[in-house]
């Protein structure tokens, strides 16, 4: 009887375990194999068609693996000669990857609705909802069924350095090959994509629920300062309210009080049980807490806590910044899937398609620019007093008192709905005729919002594009009108570059900077549409100033997230505390260097506070951008009636995601830059200034 082959156990250190064996779908193809494509597809089509083969099997074989099978086989079978056929491949891509997104889109939109959309209170599936993601594999689903494949061996695929180059010469259907293939530039698994969804799901849902009960902050004083029932989203609600503070002859006390949240926020030295909590009082100034009397507790939101028990102090865990780091290390797994950009620092900017250093010589020319000396005496001069870190938000202008907007607004618009039907006189208000009107408002949706509000556009043509805006108890107070406006001019861009662009390849902008910037073009025209007067000479000098001083407030706070992702990649193993040790130890290098010298306050790390940094990393420099290009394309409007205005619009939304300055060139005749807004707030500072009305 024969004898059992002995077992072998390769638990033993002395006994080396046989190796693993190769992935197929991680083996690069063979120079043998890519060098037969090219030779039987020469022998096949002609030598007429060098140029083309070489460049296709070559961006083909970059992504093939040789679990993907035979590539020669392959090439000649997908290869495209003749002109007439390959119109009908980019045909048959356009028109299928169009309802692709869009239908994927639509998914997205169904299973996260319950998270982005106020309909009640949420049920614990609604979190394992927004995580699912349906479009997380078909990228690679594309590339195993061959299809970017396809697509790659039949159209050019360029990197920035190219388009930087040559785009200029780049006919529209050109730029439409050029997006199609870099639809498929890198090859990323299902996996790794979802697990980003996933981390992206998280940090939204953790910024969307980060509020702050106004009325049981507790000011330097000891007072409350804040009315009963203000609760402030961080960071969106709680700047707006300090801006809106301006407005309040004591709205100092409440600014400061504001602004040390902030800064307890960025060091993680919050008291974890204040936060979204309207049952504990907090002074960050002693970062103390108490149990809330009865008679303050919020509405509806559960009995005071016993007053014998001592609310716990404990700090929030560097909860923000295991968030940044978890969004890190999504990154890291897919960097190497990414060939062309291999971190998402590069892919963040050549998916802007401005190169890094590029982005940071603009916000340093900013930054730098002596004219913060002029406005910091302007601005002092207004206020009466030296300017203190808080004014980082201040705004040019005579102010409004909030309360007077917002009971506008609250009666105006009681719902999101009532919003909606008034869209069409708004559009209207803008300039455009009532047909575009009616055009515009059947193709966008409104939905009341647990954030802070975002637009969200439809990708396919037959989907309509989504306004969400927070509507407060008793109706859409200023900020959230505010918000409205703004995530309007995105929809207005988001129909327009869809449903009335040549290619829809090249739906959208160049970037999402341009997409910001024109809906601050509609933000900026709020106070019209509410029916106030029309800005005077003296409204247009302090729009610049406005215009300069935003600019330079974010541009800060995106220098320090760019620092902060370089430091990130520095120090790959770092954890949560180590990051926010790191953060606001360059949020407060920044501020030393270019706010203090105006602004004072030392060492404050109130550059760390953009929530933007956590639910979106590598985000904020599209708004410096933004602001930027919104002030060129206003300065090509300027003195235009509305109905100009509402064609110019249009016109440059139609322009499409080609180069970005190539966009602003055909759009105002210069491309992207700094010193038209520069150059403005010069001459607006030698301009005699009026003091405000008091």
């Amino acid at each position: 009887m024969p004898q059992p082959e002995p077992r072998v156990v390769y638990d033993n250190p002395c006994v080396p375990a046989p190796a693993a064996a190769p992935d197929p779908m991680l083996e690069p193809v063979a120079p043998a194999a890519i060098a037969d494509a090219k030779a039987r597809l020469l022998a096949k089509h002609g030598a007429a068609h060098r140029e083309r083969i070489e460049r296709g099997v070559d961006q083909v074989a970059a992504l093939w693996r040789t679990g993907d099978g035979d590539l020669a086989a392959f090439c000649v079978e997908q290869f495209v000669a003749e002109s007439a056929t390959r119109e009908l491949l980019f045909d048959r891509l356009q028109t299928t990857l169009e309802q692709l997104a869009g239908h994927f889109l639509e998914i997205g939109r169904t299973v996260r609705w319950h998270t982005e959309v106020d309909t009640g209170p949420m049920q614990p599936v609604d979190k394992l909802l927004a995580a699912y993601d349906a479009s997380a594999h078909v990228t690679e689903d594309l590339f195993t069924s061959k299809v970017a494949f396809t697509a790659l061996l039949n159209f050019p695929l360029t990197r920035l350095a190219d388009r930087l180059r040559d785009g200029a010469s780049y006919s529209r259907r050109t730029w439409a090959e050029v997006r199609l293939t870099g639809k498929f530039d890198t090859r990323v698994p299902g996996k790794l994509a979802q697990a980003a969804s996933a981390v992206e799901v998280a940090a939204d849902q953790y910024i969307a629920g980060y509020n702050l009960w106004m009325h049981h902050v507790i000011s330097e004083d000891g007072s409350r300062r804040f009315p009963s029932g203000k609760r402030l989203i961080s960071h969106w609600n709680l700047r707006d309210e300090l801006k809106a503070n301006y407005a309040d002859k004591a709205g100092i006390a409440m600014q400061r009080t504001i602004a040390k949240l902030m800064e307890r926020i960025v060091t993680q030295t919050i008291p974890q049980v204040v936060i979204d909590n309207p049952r504990v009082d907090w002074n960050p100034f002693t970062n103390t807490v108490a149990a809330a009397p009865a008679y303050t507790v919020e509405p509806g939101n559960g009995a005071p806590i016993d007053r014998g028990t001592m609310p716990s102090d404990k700090p929030e865990p560097d909860t923000r910044f295991a968030h940044v780091l978890a969004h890190f290390r999504a990154a890291r797994d897919i960097d190497k899937f990414s060939p062309i950009a291999p971190t998402r620092m590069l892919r963040a900017f050549d998916n802007a398609e401005i190169p890094e250093e590029r982005v940071r010589a603009l916000l340093v020319e900013i930054l730098e620019s002596p004219i913060v000396t002029d406005a910091a005496r302007e601005i002092e001069q207004r206020l009466l007093r030296k300017l203190e870190p808080h004014d980082l938000w201040y705004e040019f202008g005579v102010p409004t008192a909030e309360a007077e907007l917002d009971a506008l607004t609250k009666k105006r618009y009681p719902t999101a709905a009532a919003f909606a039907k008034d869209l069409p006189r708004i559009l209207r208000k803008l300039g455009f005729t009532d047909a575009r009107a009616k055009y515009l408002t059947s193709k966008i949706e409104v939905d009341p919002s647990r954030g802070a509000g975002h637009a969200m556009g439809a990708e396919r043509r037959g989907d309509k594009a989504h306004l969400r805006t927070r509507v407060v108890a008793g109706g859409m107070d200023y900020k959230g009108y505010n918000i409205a406006v703004h995530e309007l001019g995105h929809n207005v861009e988001q129909t327009f570059s869809l449903y009335d662009i040549d290619y829809t390849l090249l739906a959208g902008v160049p970037n999402t900077a341009f997409t910001e910037a024109l809906a601050f073009l509609f933000q900026a025209r709020n106070l019209e549409l509410l029916g106030r007067p029309r800005p005077g000479a003296e409204a247009d000098r302090l729009r610049v100033l406005d215009a300069y001083w935003n600019t330079r407030e974010i541009a800060g706070s995106a220098l320090v997230e760019l620092d902060v992702w370089r430091w990130l990649y520095a120090n790959p193993e770092a954890t949560a505390t180590q990051l926010r040790e790191a953060t606001v130890q360059i949020a407060k290098d920044t501020w030393n260097r270019y706010y203090a010298p105006t602004l004072g306050g030392k060492d404050t790390a109130l550059l760390g506070i953009y929530s933007h940094t956590i639910a979106s990393p590598l985000y904020l420099f599209n708004y410096v951008l933004g602001h930027l290009i919104a002030f060129q394309v206003e300065e090509h409007v300027a003195g235009k009636d509305s109905a100009t205005f509402a064609k110019e619009f249009e016109r440059i939304c139609r322009l499409g995601a080609i180069l970005p300055d190539l966009w602003m060139t055909a759009a105002t005749g210069k491309p992207v830059t700094a010193k038209p807004l520069l150059a403005a707030a010069a001459r607006a500072f030698q301009a005699p200034a009026k003091p405000p009305a008091r």
